[in-house]
């Protein structure tokens, strides 16, 4: 029987970039490790965690790979989404965990991905078979790590459960990795396991595929759903090369000086193309440069467990007053005093 695919590809105007929302870090407290400690062993500064935050591909996975660093255990993955409430789900999910039955959920899923995550998601109809197979783009030729593989098999595994509420059990899973003792897959998930498979699947049984969701909720669909394909039709227009850039500046200022060249090379053109675009727009690369060096520090700054001297050189600052000297230009105070003010707001606000 021919196999029929469906592939949820990530917009040809996508960047590399993946959302962490805060019941990601709820979610790392609940199983008693805190931010901070997984974004230190990560290599990443500790704004991450901030709220709903943005971070690569490269970053994500060592997060994840972090996470399974400090606690040594390697049943996280599954648990990690098995722990997650209804009511603690992102409104995608919701959107999701709400549809008609599950075959829509999982498509609901995987489109909805696309707006928060670089990740892609291939799913497979082949005689009674469901294939669901997830990959990120961005990776290069970087392995998924294993958490990761097994978290985003245990969603796909809960919507069934909670969206039918019962427990739905996989045909099997098929993993490239060797097996792990005390992994709890077998158990979580309720069915074999297989490993040093050729690909990473979690594979479905088509008779539950097509089964109804007790949770369908057709006026929320109607509130959700409409706003979030608006969102994956904006996302597919084009970014100027300006944000292009910016958003390149962002990821590659961390301690380091990015220069024309690596962000041409990010962006997949050439120093002379990517200059062109620049001056056609009225602007330069080294005023690009400055103001997202401003935009960054102001948002470190806004973190009072940044010092400011770890501040400066995370925006690529190795001389402090040179440091001062910029944040002075843009700002017309001192980077101390600014923070001052800043908390001040905050507290007013608050």
């Amino acid at each position: 029987m021919k196999a029929q695919t469906d592939h949820f590809r990530v917009s040809s105007n996508a960047q590399d970039r993946i959302k962490l929302p805060g019941v990601f870090w709820a979610g790392l407290k609940s199983i008693g490790l805190t931010p901070a400690a997984v974004l230190r062993k990560s290599n990443l500064p500790p704004t991450v965690y901030s709220g709903e935050s943005f971070v690569t591909t490269s970053q994500n996975f060592s997060i994840w790979r972090a996470i399974r660093e400090l606690s040594n255990n390697p049943t996280l993955g599954w648990k990690f989404m098995s722990q997650v409430e209804t009511d603690q789900y992102h409104p995608t999910l919701l959107a999701a965990l709400h549809a008609r039955k599950y075959r829509e959920s999982i498509e609901r899923l995987a489109r909805y991905k696309q707006l928060c995550s670089a990740e892609e998601f291939r799913i497979t109809k082949k005689g009674d078979e469901i294939l669901v197979e997830v990959s990120w783009p961005f990776a290069g030729e970087e392995p998924a790590p294993a958490l990761l593989i097994d978290a985003v098999f245990a969603l796909v595994t809960e919507l069934g459960r909670r969206g039918m509420k019962t427990r739905l059990n996989p045909k099997r899973i098929e993993l490239a990795r060797p097996p792990e003792p005390e992994n709890g897959l077998e158990d979580y998930f309720g069915c074999p396991v297989k490993y040093r498979a050729t690909r990473n699947a979690l594979i479905l049984r088509a008779g539950d595929w097509e089964r109804p969701f007790a949770t369908h909720n057709d006026e929320l669909l109607q509130m959700l759903a409409p706003q979030f394909e608006n969102q994956l039709k904006a996302g597919r227009t084009k970014q100027t090369i300006l944000e292009q850039v910016k958003w390149v500046l962002k990821r590659l200022l961390s301690g380091s000086r990015p220069d024309l060249v690596m962000v041409a090379k990010e962006l997949g053109m050439g120093e002379r193309t990517l200059q062109r675009r620049i001056t056609d727009e009225g602007t330069t690369f080294r005023q690009l440069l400055n103001e997202t060096r401003h935009e960054l520090v102001r948002q470190y700054l806004g973190d009072a467990s940044v010092e400011i001297t770890e501040a400066a050189f995370l925006v690529g600052y190795e001389d402090p007053n040179s440091f001062y000297r910029a944040f002075r230009s843009w700002e017309g105070t001192t980077p101390a005093e600014w923070r001052v003010a800043h908390q001040l707001r905050k507290s007013k606000r608050g």
